[in-house]
Protein backbone atom coordinates (compact mmCIF):
# COMPACT_ATOMS: atom_id res chain seq x y z
CA UNK A 1 0.00 0.00 0.00
CA UNK A 2 1.21 3.58 -0.96
CA UNK A 3 2.39 5.59 2.52
CA UNK A 4 0.06 8.07 1.65
CA UNK A 5 -2.67 5.71 1.25
CA UNK A 6 -1.58 3.92 4.70
CA UNK A 7 -1.43 7.08 6.72
CA UNK A 8 -4.73 8.36 5.97
CA UNK A 9 -6.10 4.88 6.95
CA UNK A 10 -4.74 4.38 9.89
CA UNK A 11 -5.99 8.26 11.01
CA UNK A 12 -9.12 7.48 9.76
CA UNK A 13 -9.04 4.35 12.07
CA UNK A 14 -8.11 6.08 14.93
CA UNK A 15 -10.41 9.03 14.93
CA UNK A 16 -12.87 6.02 14.98
CA UNK A 17 -11.50 5.31 18.29
CA UNK A 18 -12.22 8.51 18.65
CA UNK A 19 -8.95 10.10 18.79
CA UNK A 20 -8.81 14.27 17.80
CA UNK A 21 -7.35 14.46 14.04
CA UNK A 22 -4.31 15.69 15.84
CA UNK A 23 -3.50 12.99 17.75
CA UNK A 24 -4.25 10.52 14.86
CA UNK A 25 -1.46 11.72 12.77
CA UNK A 26 1.12 11.46 14.91
CA UNK A 27 -0.33 7.98 16.01
CA UNK A 28 -0.07 7.30 11.99
CA UNK A 29 3.19 8.89 11.77
CA UNK A 30 4.92 6.94 14.43
CA UNK A 31 3.38 3.98 13.35
CA UNK A 32 4.27 4.33 9.54
CA UNK A 33 7.73 5.36 10.13
CA UNK A 34 8.45 2.03 12.05
CA UNK A 35 7.65 0.35 8.90
CA UNK A 36 10.01 2.73 6.72
CA UNK A 37 12.98 1.89 8.55
CA UNK A 38 12.36 -1.80 8.59
CA UNK A 39 11.36 -2.24 12.22
CA UNK A 40 7.52 -3.80 11.41
CA UNK A 41 7.59 -5.23 14.95
CA UNK A 42 6.69 -1.50 16.11
CA UNK A 43 4.68 -1.20 13.12
CA UNK A 44 1.36 -1.92 11.45
CA UNK A 45 1.34 -5.71 14.12
CA UNK A 46 0.32 -3.25 16.73
CA UNK A 47 -2.49 -1.17 15.55
CA UNK A 48 -4.77 -4.00 16.37
CA UNK A 49 -3.47 -3.55 19.82
CA UNK A 50 -3.52 -0.07 20.71
CA UNK A 51 -7.17 0.33 18.95
CA UNK A 52 -8.36 -3.02 21.40
CA UNK A 53 -6.98 -1.02 24.83
CA UNK A 54 -9.01 1.96 23.48
CA UNK A 55 -12.19 -0.35 23.18
CA UNK A 56 -11.33 -2.05 26.34
CA UNK A 57 -11.30 1.83 28.22
CA UNK A 58 -7.62 1.36 29.63
CA UNK A 59 -6.51 4.05 26.94
CA UNK A 60 -7.94 7.36 26.92
CA UNK A 61 -8.46 8.75 23.56
CA UNK A 62 -9.59 12.25 25.02
CA UNK A 63 -6.90 12.74 27.50
CA UNK A 64 -6.84 15.75 29.35
CA UNK A 65 -2.99 16.13 29.52
CA UNK A 66 -1.31 17.92 31.91
CA UNK A 67 2.36 19.92 31.76
CA UNK A 68 4.38 21.25 34.32
CA UNK A 69 7.15 23.53 34.31
CA UNK A 70 9.47 22.70 37.05
CA UNK A 71 12.13 25.24 35.34
CA UNK A 72 13.60 26.36 32.44
CA UNK A 73 15.17 23.25 31.54
CA UNK A 74 12.72 20.81 33.34
CA UNK A 75 9.10 19.66 32.60
CA UNK A 76 6.67 17.20 33.83
CA UNK A 77 3.97 15.75 32.41
CA UNK A 78 1.27 13.80 33.00
CA UNK A 79 -0.29 11.92 30.04
CA UNK A 80 -3.84 11.10 31.33
CA UNK A 81 -3.16 7.43 29.78
CA UNK A 82 -3.21 8.70 26.40
CA UNK A 83 -1.46 6.45 23.57
CA UNK A 84 2.13 6.66 23.99
CA UNK A 85 3.09 8.07 20.83
CA UNK A 86 0.80 10.98 22.67
CA UNK A 87 2.74 11.00 25.74
CA UNK A 88 6.35 10.95 23.62
CA UNK A 89 5.81 13.34 21.25
CA UNK A 90 4.70 16.00 23.78
CA UNK A 91 7.76 14.60 25.86
CA UNK A 92 10.63 14.85 23.13
CA UNK A 93 9.41 18.02 21.61
CA UNK A 94 9.18 20.20 25.51
CA UNK A 95 12.76 18.90 25.51
CA UNK A 96 13.90 20.48 22.62
CA UNK A 97 12.30 23.30 23.41
CA UNK A 98 13.78 23.74 27.11
CA UNK A 99 17.41 22.48 25.18
CA UNK A 100 17.14 25.58 22.68
CA UNK A 101 16.32 27.92 25.58
CA UNK A 102 19.11 26.89 28.52
CA UNK A 103 21.18 24.14 26.68
CA UNK A 104 19.46 21.82 27.90
CA UNK A 105 15.77 19.82 28.48
CA UNK A 106 14.96 17.31 31.09
CA UNK A 107 11.65 15.81 30.93
CA UNK A 108 10.18 12.85 31.98
CA UNK A 109 5.94 11.24 31.49
CA UNK A 110 3.95 9.45 33.60
CA UNK A 111 0.71 7.72 32.67
CA UNK A 112 1.49 6.80 29.02
CA UNK A 113 1.56 3.42 27.18
CA UNK A 114 3.93 2.14 24.35
CA UNK A 115 5.65 4.49 22.36
CA UNK A 116 7.14 2.60 19.41
CA UNK A 117 10.64 2.79 18.65
CA UNK A 118 13.24 5.07 20.78
CA UNK A 119 15.17 6.02 18.03
CA UNK A 120 12.29 8.26 16.32
CA UNK A 121 12.30 10.54 19.12
CA UNK A 122 15.88 10.56 19.74
CA UNK A 123 16.60 11.49 15.73
CA UNK A 124 13.98 14.17 15.68
CA UNK A 125 16.29 16.16 18.54
CA UNK A 126 19.50 14.80 16.40
CA UNK A 127 17.75 16.19 13.27
CA UNK A 128 17.59 19.57 14.91
CA UNK A 129 21.10 19.68 16.24
CA UNK A 130 20.76 18.43 19.32
CA UNK A 131 22.01 15.12 21.52
CA UNK A 132 19.18 12.69 22.87
CA UNK A 133 18.83 10.46 25.23
CA UNK A 134 15.43 8.43 25.56
CA UNK A 135 14.56 6.15 28.00
CA UNK A 136 11.17 4.35 28.25
CA UNK A 137 10.38 0.76 30.71
CA UNK A 138 7.51 -1.54 29.58
CA UNK A 139 6.16 -5.10 30.78
CA UNK A 140 7.99 -8.08 32.86
CA UNK A 141 9.60 -10.02 29.90
CA UNK A 142 13.30 -10.83 31.65
CA UNK A 143 14.03 -12.24 35.07
CA UNK A 144 16.53 -9.96 37.10
CA UNK A 145 20.09 -11.58 37.30
CA UNK A 146 19.55 -14.50 39.68
CA UNK A 147 16.18 -14.74 39.95
CA UNK A 148 13.83 -17.16 37.88
CA UNK A 149 10.73 -14.74 37.40
CA UNK A 150 10.50 -11.94 35.04
CA UNK A 151 9.76 -8.69 36.46
CA UNK A 152 11.85 -5.93 33.76
CA UNK A 153 10.64 -5.11 30.51
CA UNK A 154 13.22 -5.22 27.19
CA UNK A 155 13.60 -1.22 28.56
CA UNK A 156 15.31 0.19 25.42
CA UNK A 157 18.11 2.43 25.49
CA UNK A 158 18.69 5.34 22.69
CA UNK A 159 21.38 7.63 22.28
CA UNK A 160 20.86 9.98 19.06
CA UNK A 161 23.68 12.92 18.07
CA UNK A 162 24.21 15.23 14.95
CA UNK A 163 26.91 13.48 12.62
CA UNK A 164 27.21 16.06 10.16
CA UNK A 165 26.13 14.08 7.65
CA UNK A 166 22.97 13.42 6.51
CA UNK A 167 21.78 10.49 8.84
CA UNK A 168 22.16 11.10 12.38
CA UNK A 169 24.17 8.94 14.69
CA UNK A 170 21.24 6.91 16.22
CA UNK A 171 22.04 3.88 18.78
CA UNK A 172 18.43 2.26 19.63
CA UNK A 173 19.09 -0.89 21.42
CA UNK A 174 16.50 -2.75 23.82
CA UNK A 175 18.81 -4.80 26.28
CA UNK A 176 17.24 -8.07 25.62
CA UNK A 177 19.02 -10.19 22.35
CA UNK A 178 16.10 -9.19 20.49
CA UNK A 179 13.17 -7.07 21.10
CA UNK A 180 9.66 -8.57 22.35
CA UNK A 181 7.81 -6.83 19.05
CA UNK A 182 9.57 -9.40 17.08
CA UNK A 183 8.58 -12.32 19.22
CA UNK A 184 5.19 -10.78 18.91
CA UNK A 185 5.24 -10.38 15.22
CA UNK A 186 6.42 -13.82 14.96
CA UNK A 187 3.58 -14.86 16.63
CA UNK A 188 1.14 -13.61 14.66
CA UNK A 189 2.82 -14.35 11.47
CA UNK A 190 3.70 -17.98 12.39
CA UNK A 191 7.18 -17.79 12.02
CA UNK A 192 10.03 -19.26 14.35
CA UNK A 193 11.90 -16.68 16.13
CA UNK A 194 16.08 -17.17 16.29
CA UNK A 195 17.96 -20.03 18.73
CA UNK A 196 19.18 -18.29 22.05
CA UNK A 197 17.12 -15.33 22.58
CA UNK A 198 14.30 -16.80 24.42
CA UNK A 199 13.57 -19.71 26.95
CA UNK A 200 10.27 -21.29 27.33
CA UNK A 201 8.14 -21.49 31.03
CA UNK A 202 10.49 -24.46 32.15
CA UNK A 203 13.40 -22.31 31.38
CA UNK A 204 14.46 -24.16 28.29
CA UNK A 205 15.92 -22.82 25.24
CA UNK A 206 12.93 -22.33 22.65
CA UNK A 207 12.55 -20.75 18.88
CA UNK A 208 8.64 -21.20 19.30
CA UNK A 209 7.69 -17.40 19.70
CA UNK A 210 4.62 -18.09 21.73
CA UNK A 211 6.59 -20.84 24.41
CA UNK A 212 8.79 -17.52 24.66
CA UNK A 213 5.96 -14.92 25.29
CA UNK A 214 4.97 -17.84 28.32
CA UNK A 215 8.76 -17.86 29.63
CA UNK A 216 11.23 -15.08 29.43
CA UNK A 217 13.03 -13.14 26.97
CA UNK A 218 17.36 -13.77 27.74
CA UNK A 219 18.84 -10.14 28.00
CA UNK A 220 22.59 -9.13 26.24
CA UNK A 221 25.75 -9.84 28.13
CA UNK A 222 24.02 -11.26 30.63
CA UNK A 223 24.18 -9.55 34.30
CA UNK A 224 25.39 -6.60 32.58
CA UNK A 225 22.15 -6.37 30.63
CA UNK A 226 19.99 -6.99 33.73
CA UNK A 227 21.78 -3.94 35.62
CA UNK A 228 21.25 -2.30 32.35
CA UNK A 229 17.21 -3.16 32.51
CA UNK A 230 17.10 -2.16 35.96
CA UNK A 231 18.75 1.43 35.20
CA UNK A 232 16.01 1.94 32.79
CA UNK A 233 13.75 1.15 35.00
CA UNK A 234 14.98 3.66 37.77
CA UNK A 235 15.06 6.16 35.04
CA UNK A 236 11.66 5.94 33.83
CA UNK A 237 9.32 4.36 35.86
CA UNK A 238 10.96 5.51 39.80
CA UNK A 239 11.87 8.94 38.99
CA UNK A 240 8.75 9.55 37.04
CA UNK A 241 6.56 8.44 38.96
CA UNK A 242 5.31 5.70 36.17
CA UNK A 243 4.86 2.05 37.15
CA UNK A 244 7.67 0.31 37.67
CA UNK A 245 9.54 -3.03 39.77
CA UNK A 246 7.13 -5.17 37.13
CA UNK A 247 3.99 -3.73 37.66
CA UNK A 248 3.57 -2.13 33.78
CA UNK A 249 0.76 -4.08 32.49
CA UNK A 250 1.40 -6.14 29.28
CA UNK A 251 -0.31 -4.59 26.33
CA UNK A 252 -1.56 -7.57 24.64
CA UNK A 253 -2.88 -9.74 27.80
CA UNK A 254 -4.07 -7.32 30.90
CA UNK A 255 -6.57 -5.03 30.79
CA UNK A 256 -7.35 -4.88 34.35
CA UNK A 257 -6.06 -1.36 33.73
CA UNK A 258 -3.73 1.38 31.91
CA UNK A 259 -0.29 0.70 31.58
CA UNK A 260 1.04 4.02 33.10
CA UNK A 261 4.64 3.18 31.71
CA UNK A 262 6.99 6.19 32.10
CA UNK A 263 9.57 7.72 29.48
CA UNK A 264 12.39 10.02 30.39
CA UNK A 265 13.73 12.34 27.67
CA UNK A 266 17.41 14.60 28.05
CA UNK A 267 17.90 16.52 25.09
CA UNK A 268 21.31 18.94 25.16
CA UNK A 269 23.25 21.14 23.17
CA UNK A 270 26.46 19.53 21.68
CA UNK A 271 28.60 22.63 21.71
CA UNK A 272 28.20 23.13 25.50
CA UNK A 273 31.90 22.39 26.32
CA UNK A 274 33.52 22.78 22.65
CA UNK A 275 32.98 25.20 19.85
CA UNK A 276 34.06 22.39 17.20
CA UNK A 277 31.28 19.55 17.36
CA UNK A 278 30.64 18.83 13.98
CA UNK A 279 34.37 18.98 13.46
CA UNK A 280 35.44 16.50 16.02
CA UNK A 281 32.05 14.25 15.33
CA UNK A 282 33.11 13.45 11.98
CA UNK A 283 36.65 13.13 12.49
CA UNK A 284 35.69 10.76 15.06
CA UNK A 285 33.85 8.56 12.56
CA UNK A 286 36.25 9.22 9.82
CA UNK A 287 39.05 7.47 12.25
CA UNK A 288 36.36 4.67 12.79
CA UNK A 289 35.79 4.20 8.93
CA UNK A 290 39.17 4.12 8.16
CA UNK A 291 40.00 1.01 10.33
CA UNK A 292 40.72 -2.26 8.19
CA UNK A 293 37.81 -4.52 7.69
CA UNK A 294 37.19 -8.15 8.50
CA UNK A 295 36.45 -10.41 5.62
CA UNK A 296 33.07 -9.55 4.24
CA UNK A 297 33.11 -6.28 5.59
CA UNK A 298 32.68 -3.32 2.49
CA UNK A 299 32.26 -0.33 5.27
CA UNK A 300 31.83 0.13 8.85
CA UNK A 301 28.41 1.79 9.71
CA UNK A 302 27.80 3.83 12.18
CA UNK A 303 24.37 3.56 14.39
CA UNK A 304 21.66 5.08 12.24
CA UNK A 305 23.24 4.94 8.56
CA UNK A 306 21.59 1.23 7.69
CA UNK A 307 18.60 2.44 9.14
CA UNK A 308 18.74 6.02 6.91
CA UNK A 309 19.22 3.77 3.55
CA UNK A 310 16.44 1.57 4.68
CA UNK A 311 13.92 4.71 4.97
CA UNK A 312 15.58 6.61 1.78
CA UNK A 313 14.40 2.69 0.14
CA UNK A 314 11.11 2.05 1.52
CA UNK A 315 9.70 5.33 1.01
CA UNK A 316 9.84 5.18 -2.84
CA UNK A 317 8.10 2.33 -2.42
CA UNK A 318 4.32 0.54 -1.10
CA UNK A 319 4.62 -0.83 2.35
CA UNK A 320 4.19 -4.94 2.36
CA UNK A 321 1.30 -5.75 4.29
CA UNK A 322 1.22 -9.26 5.92
CA UNK A 323 -2.46 -11.13 5.21
CA UNK A 324 -3.52 -11.29 8.66
CA UNK A 325 -2.19 -7.96 10.23
CA UNK A 326 -4.19 -6.64 6.80
CA UNK A 327 -7.41 -8.29 7.54
CA UNK A 328 -6.82 -6.65 11.38
CA UNK A 329 -6.96 -2.99 9.54
CA UNK A 330 -9.66 -3.82 7.72
CA UNK A 331 -11.44 -5.27 10.28
CA UNK A 332 -10.69 -2.20 12.74
CA UNK A 333 -11.58 0.48 9.24
CA UNK A 334 -14.85 -1.14 9.52
CA UNK A 335 -16.08 -0.53 13.18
Amino acid sequence: MRVKDLKNLIVKIFLNFKLSKEHSIVCADALINAELVGAPSHGLARLFSYCNRIKKKVINPKPKIKIKKISQSITSIDADNAVGFIGADLGIKHAIKNAKKTGIGFVAVKNSGHYGLSGYYGERAAQQGFVALCFTNAPPAIAPHGAKKTLFGTNPICFAAPSGNKAPFVLDTSISVINRGKIRRAAKLGEKIPQGVALDKNGNPTTNPRKALDGLQLPIAGFRGSGLAWMVDILSGVITGANHGGKVKDPFDDFTGPQNIGHLFIVFKPNLFVNNYIKRIQENIKRIKKLPKIKGVKEILYPGENKALRFKINSKKKIFIPKNILAEINELNKG
